[in-house]
């Protein structure tokens, strides 16, 4: 540790507010804590999440670093006490609770998964966030089988295009996914989706029903909420799976219990940051057998819209909040 530098570059909130409030700033470097690894950032994914604690609605939880980012890709360079698994010199992506935004970030050594075969550490950064987020909550809460149908909605965002992909490997049987041009629907349709449904100009209800013969489909992952739970409950076939990851339609929704009843649907939904290190590792692990060998093989990969240099998250989170990507955008450190 003493070879390394005393301070490090990140990207901090000034306050809550627009882009223009994160700012480049020295930080004191940080240092790996037991069960901890410190990571040289190469690369550092962008989420939601991010803007939405940049705008004081998303504080990190207690302990994590106030400087935004919740998934780096780099080098490991120093290890804590407890560390067994991993040593100076792996190349690794990480899922972290805070602190991506920087040229050196820590994390638990439990929540680090080595970068795939051939993947560049741009293309690895963009994997964390999206991958425990669809395979925890499509595979392991929604319990998506090969031969069941789904529906995503969103799917031109970084959460859709991994989950097209994955429910396309897993061997779901018709795909489909919501988006707000022809254009996004057509690249969801090249990823993989059945049928993109361009939510600007179609009614998802009546295309799922139509699509389906009213039988409805198996699981749906839910980035919406508001009222579009209640027209999701509407075309889940009968013993059907909602899943919730996002509310961006609002957190207060009215829906029809007989629904529910009547189909015997399941209704369920997760968040990711606030979870424990044993959980997160207990997915990491889950992925590490069953979808980085997908990843190793190039059978699926992270669709990458833009990348920004370090200095430019500002731009890059601008970017974000115009829609218009399709995929992920990731900061080049």
């Amino acid at each position: 540790m003493t070879t390394l530098p005393g301070t490090m570059t990140a990207i901090e909130i000034s306050t809550p507010g627009g882009p223009e409030v994160l700012r480049a700033v020295e930080r004191p470097m940080p240092h790996p804590g037991a069960g901890e690894v410190l990571i040289r950032v190469a690369a550092a994914g962008i989420n939601r999440p991010d803007a939405l604690q940049r705008k004081g609605h998303y504080p990190p939880p207690p302990g994590a670093s106030d400087i935004p980012g919740l998934e780096v890709a780099g080098t490991v360079i120093a290890i804590g006490l407890g560390v067994h698994q991993l040593k100076v010199g792996d190349e690794v992506c990480a899922l972290v609770a805070g602190g991506g935004y920087a040229t050196y970030c820590v994390a638990p050594e439990p929540q680090c998964l080595p970068v795939p075969t051939g993947f560049s550490m741009v293309e690895a950064a963009a994997l964390p966030e999206t991958f425990f987020t669809v395979w925890h909550n499509v595979f392991e809460r929604g319990r998506l089988k090969a031969g069941e149908s789904f529906l995503v909605h969103g799917g031109s965002s970084g959460i859709g295009t991994v989950a097209i992909q994955l429910a396309k490997a897993f061997g779901a049987s018709a795909i489909y996914a919501t988006a707000g041009s022809r254009d996004k629907c057509h690249a969801c349709e090249k990823l993989g989706a059945t049928r993109g449904i361009d939510y600007k100009h179609e009614d998802f209800v009546a295309v799922i029903k139509e699509a389906t013969a009213n039988r409805g489909v198996d699981v749906i992952l839910d980035m919406v909420g508001g009222d579009y739970v209640q027209k999701n409950l509407s075309i889940l076939a009968v013993e059907g799976r909602h899943v919730s990851i996002a509310s961006q339609a609002g957190v207060m929704v009215q829906v029809n219990i007989g629904t529910i009843m009547g189909k015997r649907l399941t209704m369920t939904g997760s968040g990711l940051r606030p979870r424990s290190v044993e959980d997160k590792g207990g997915m990491a692990a889950s992925l590490r057998r069953q979808v980085w060998p997908l990843l190793d093989a190039g059978k699926v990969k992270p669709v990458i819209h833009r990348t920004f240099p370090l200095a430019d998250a500002a731009e890059a989170h601008r970017l974000l909040e115009t829609s218009s990507h399709i995929g992920k955008i990731v900061l080049s450190v």
